[in-house]
């Protein structure tokens, strides 16, 4: 597949890159609960990621592109670490506690976040009024997904696990903007390894010093472990994540986080019909809300005025960006 990002080729690859953060990423919620069920979290992730990110940067190397530069090995690992271990870390910590449908609601808001960090940045352009609609509605829909009333129902959400979600989303937001301003390599895949080994040794770490290892034993995890680990490594990963960066790199962050619009419908869907996860009347209508808010703030009439300006790097290397 050719590397310059013109015509047919290039619509074509912006499609798929958009189907495979809309579907796949939206079925990796189930998988993390099957994985988790009987591998520890961190490890699971550490493990996840490790392997993705070993391939991802071997395939790069072999196919002769640049050797990252110290700069970059800084920039790319802060990403890592916000994205992956805060914002994936949440998720895989959280759905020991809240189902895996409630989840991709609650990680519904990076859209929240984006607007609200593009615009904090340098040279940041005020939402407009709109926008700010879109906020409040989304804020509305967690208070009644997650919210007293809510948490004093008959199937409410843990308060520990929903809060841990909305941190994390706030970790990815933040790692995401990152990625589009700072320093990386050229090539998409060879980044996306990059991060990935990142976030995989602090994964890692993580299990170490929370004792996973030692009270792991690997003749103990299931064959829906097994299946759930290894869909998280190919699709959820190596698919899912690196197509996720070339969209940071192709479009506007606000149009990349659009993915929220669908994982959490299949998400729920999957969760409901495979893990049999209640759905109540409350959830649907939590759900509408969220996502009428992100519907809003990343509408199409909103591009010209809050498109981010193309980073300094991608300016003077217009026709060098990799492909998914």
């Amino acid at each position: 597949m050719s590397d310059r990002p013109d015509g047919g080729n290039a619509r074509g690859r912006l499609i798929a890159a958009f189907a495979a953060v809309y579907i796949v990423w939206g079925s990796t919620y189930l998988a993390i609960r099957y994985a988790i069920q009987t591998i520890p979290p961190f490890l699971m992730a550490g493990t996840r990621f490790a392997i993705s990110g070993a391939a991802l940067y071997a395939w790069a190397r072999l196919r002769d592109e640049e050797r990252p530069t110290g700069a970059q090995w800084k920039a790319v690992s802060i990403v890592g670490l916000l994205m992956l271990f805060g914002g994936n870390g949440a998720v895989v910590w959280a759905e020991q506690r809240v189902p895996s449908g409630i989840a991709a609601l609650l990680v519904a808001i990076v859209p929240l976040w984006m607007v609200l960090l593009d615009w904090a940045r340098p040279q940041g352009k005020r939402p407009s009024a709109a926008v700010f609609i879109g906020l409040a509605l989304g804020l509305a829909g967690l208070v009644l997904l997650v919210g007293p009333g809510a948490l004093a129902s008959h199937g409410g959400v843990d308060t520990a696990g929903s809060l841990t979600l909305v941190a994390g989303s706030l970790f990815w937001a933040s790692g995401s903007l990152y990625s589009r301003y700072g320093a990386h390599p050229r090539s998409a895949i060879l980044t996306t390894g990059m991060q990935m080994l990142a976030g995989g040794a602090a994964f890692l770490l993580a299990a170490v010093l929370t004792g996973e290892l030692h009270d792991f034993h690997p003749t103990a995890v299931s064959s829906a472990s097994a299946i759930g680990l290894a869909y998280l490594v190919t699709f959820g990963s190596l698919v899912g994540f690196t197509a996720y960066v070339y969209l940071l790199r192709t479009t506007t962050p606000a149009k990349a986080s659009t993915y929220a619009y669908v994982n959490p419908v299949v998400a729920v869907l999957l969760g409901w019909a495979v893990a049999g996860e209640p759905v109540t009347a409350r959830t649907l209508m939590a759900a509408a809300v969220i996502l009428a808010g992100v519907a809003i703030i990343t509408r199409p009439g909103r591009r010209g005025r809050a498109s981010p300006r193309t980073p300094r790097a991608l300016r003077r290397r217009p026709s060098t960006r990799s492909t998914v």
